[in-house]
C-alpha cells in the first residue's frame, strides 16, 4: 500500500481526549502523512486550554501529525456558548476549505456531536474531487433532540437534510455499533447504486489500556471496602444522578462500599449537589481529570468498573468508549444500561447491568457483585479481556480501516 495523504476533520484533537489521536498515529506510522483540521483545545471544560489560544499554537506537530487548529469561540458553560462554539467552528472551516494550500488524497471526518464540524471536510473534498469518508459516533438530529432538548419541526428538519447532504457526500460511513447501522441504513441517502455505504466499525481501546500490576496511587485512598470506579465524561447524557442514590440505599444496607470518579464535564456541578442531597459524601472521592495513560493504575486498585446512560432510546443503540476501555483492562464492569451495552456485557459475561433509572436494581446489583467470590470475579475479569481481544482487536480493526481506504 503507498503513502497517502490523509486530510482528518476534528473539531476535538490532542491534547483533548478522543480515539481520533490514536487512530492518526497509527496512520503516520504505516507510511502515511497526516494532516488534522481541528479546533483550539477547550473540551470539556469550556476554556482554551493554557498555552493554546487565537494566537497561540495555532500550528504544531503531533506523532508525527500536522495539527491546524482554526480559530473557534470556547463552548463555555451555556447553551448559547456551545452553540456558537459549535457554528464558529463551522465558519472558520469555510473559509478554510476555500483558501487552504493543503493537498491530500482523501478526507477522513471523525464525527462526534456536533455533527456540523463535518460540513468543512465535505467542501474540501467536493472541491479537490476527492473521496471522503464519515466514522459517525453521534447520531444527528436524534442527539440533537436528546441532549438540548428540541422538538422544533422545522429546526430538526434543517439538522436531518445537513446530516443526508453529508451522507450523500461520502463514499464510505463508518458507525460504531449494529444499532448505528441500522438505524442510519433507514436512510435513503446512505445509498449509492442501491448498496449501502454504511460499514461496522467499532471503537477500540489505545495498546495502554491492559491489565497493570496493582500499585499505591497518592491521591486514591486505600480503604477496605468495594471499590467502583467512573472514568471520562460527567455529562447529562450519563445519567449518573443514579449513583448517588444508590450510594444512599447501600449505606442504609450497611454495605460498604466506595465509588471514586475519573473525569470531568458540564453535570459534575448538579452531580456533586446530588451527593450531598444523598447524603453520601463519604461514599465518594472525586479525582478529576487524569491523562489516560494513567486510567489503567486506577482501574487496578477498583474491583468494578461503573458506566450508565440517561433513559433513551438513542443511548440503548451506542457502544461507549469507555466500555472497550474497560474490558481492555479486564476489570468487572457494572452497567446501569440497555440494548447494545447490555448485550456486550452479557455475551462477555464480564459484569453485571442493571435497569436505567432504577437506583434500586442498581443497589441491588452492586450489593450481588460484593457477594461474589473471588473465582467468580476473576472470571468476569478473564472474560472481559478475552471478549476485547476477540471484537475489538487494535490492529484488526485498524488493518481493516486500511482496507476501506484504499
Amino acid at each position: 500500500m503507498g503513502k497517502r495523504r490523509i486530510l482528518v476533520i476534528s473539531q476535538y484533537f490532542y491534547p483533548e481526549q478522543f480515539r481520533i489521536n490514536d487512530i492518526c498515529k497509527e496512520w503516520v506510522k504505516r507510511g502515511n502523512e497526516v494532516t488534522v483540521i481541528t479546533g483550539i483545545p477547550n473540551y470539556p471544560q469550556g476554556k482554551f486550554y493554557k498555552g493554546y489560544g487565537l494566537f497561540k499554537k495555532r500550528k504544531e506537530i503531533y506523532a508525527g501529525v500536522h495539527v491546524i487548529r482554526l480559530p473557534l469561540i470556547p463552548r463555555g458553560n451555556g447553551s448559547l456558548m456551545l452553540i456558537c462554539n459549535y457554528f464558529s467552528f463551522v465558519i472558520s472551516g469555510f473559509l478554510w476549505s476555500v483558501f487552504t494550500r493543503v493537498k491530500a488524497d482523501q478526507v477522513f471526518i471523525f464525527e462526534v456531536s456536533p455533527m456540523t464540524q463535518a460540513l468543512p471536510g465535505i467542501w474540501y473534498a467536493r472541491r479537490k474531487k476527492i473521496p471522503c469518508s464519515i466514522y459517525v459516533q453521534d447520531l444527528w438530529p436524534e442527539n440533537v433532540e436528546v441532549v438540548t432538548g428540541i422538538r422544533n419541526k422545522q429546526i430538526i428538519g434543517m439538522i436531518d437534510r445537513m446530516a443526508d447532504y453529508i451522507y450523500r457526500n461520502c463514499k464510505y460511513i463508518f458507525a460504531t455499533s449494529p444499532s448505528f447501522v441500522s438505524r442510519l441504513e433507514e436512510r435513503k441517502s446512505v445509498y449509492r447504486k442501491n448498496t449501502s455505504k454504511v460499514v461496522y466499525w467499532p471503537q477500540y481501546a489505545e495498546d495502554f489500556y491492559k491489565p497493570v500490576v496493582k500499585k499505591k496511587l497518592t491521591d486514591m485512598p486505600q480503604e477496605e471496602c468495594f471499590k467502583v470506579i467512573f472514568t471520562g465524561n460527567i455529562g447529562y447524557a450519563q445519567g449518573l444522578d443514579i449513583l448517588p442514590k444508590a450510594a444512599a440505599i447501600l449505606r442504609e444496607r450497611e454495605i460498604s462500599c466506595k465509588f471514586y470518579i475519573v473525569g470531568n464535564g458540564r453535570y459534575q456541578g448538579e452531580f456533586e449537589k446530588d451527593i450531598d442531597k444523598n447524603d453520601v459524601g463519604n461514599m465518594f472521592c472525586m479525582l478529576g481529570r487524569k491523562k489516560p495513560e494513567d486510567i489503567p493504575a486506577y482501574l487496578a486498585n477498583c474491583d468494578a468498573a461503573f458506566l450508565s446512560f440517561a433513559n433513551h432510546s438513542l443511548f440503548r443503540m451506542t457502544i461507549p468508549a469507555k466500555l472497550q476501555s474497560y474490558l481492555a483492562c479486564g476489570i468487572p464492569v457494572i452497567a446501569t444500561a440497555a440494548g447494545e451495552t447490555e448485550r456486550i456485557i452479557n455475551e462477555a459475561g464480564a459484569g453485571i447491568v442493571s435497569r436505567i433509572g432504577d437506583a434500586e436494581d442498581l443497589a441491588g446489583k452492586i450489593e450481588f457483585l460484593i457477594a461474589c467470590n473471588e473465582e467468580e470475579r476473576r472470571r468476569m475479569r478473564e472474560n472481559a479481556l478475552g471478549y476485547y481481544r476477540k471484537e475489538f482487536d487494535r490492529t484488526r480493526l485498524l488493518d481493516v480501516m486500511d482496507e476501506y481506504l484504499g
